[in-house]
């Protein structure tokens, strides 16, 4: 089929219906995932490996040295730290990337 015979509307409806069906299918198909596999049966990497080898090698997990808490106040803190730090690269990167004694 050639270019002149093709309707553009057609094709934007045709995209559009698929985004539509899929933001309507995608997350019943997430939670039927979900459910299916139960909670608990999947393990983090700090209980299925740290936590394993530590206690294989006679050293039990202590208290750690900063708490930060349950939640994502860790992560936040991340966060934080790398929007900070960007910014300031960024408002020095001339200075930063300039050549100096040329």
């Amino acid at each position: 089929m050639s270019k002149k015979g093709r309707k553009p509307g057609l094709t934007l409806a045709a995209i559009g219906l698929c985004i539509i069906v899929s933001a309507l299918i995608l997350p019943y198909l997430g939670a039927a995932a979900a459910e299916s596999h139960g909670e608990g049966k999947w393990q983090g990497v700090d209980e299925a490996v740290v936590e394993k080898i530590s206690r294989e090698h006679h050293r039990e997990a202590r208290a750690p040295l900063i708490d930060m808490g349950q939640g994502d106040l860790f992560l936040f803190a991340f966060l934080a730290a790398g929007a900070i730090g960007g910014f300031v690269a960024g408002y020095y990167w001339r200075k930063l990337t300039e050549q100096r004694g040329h």
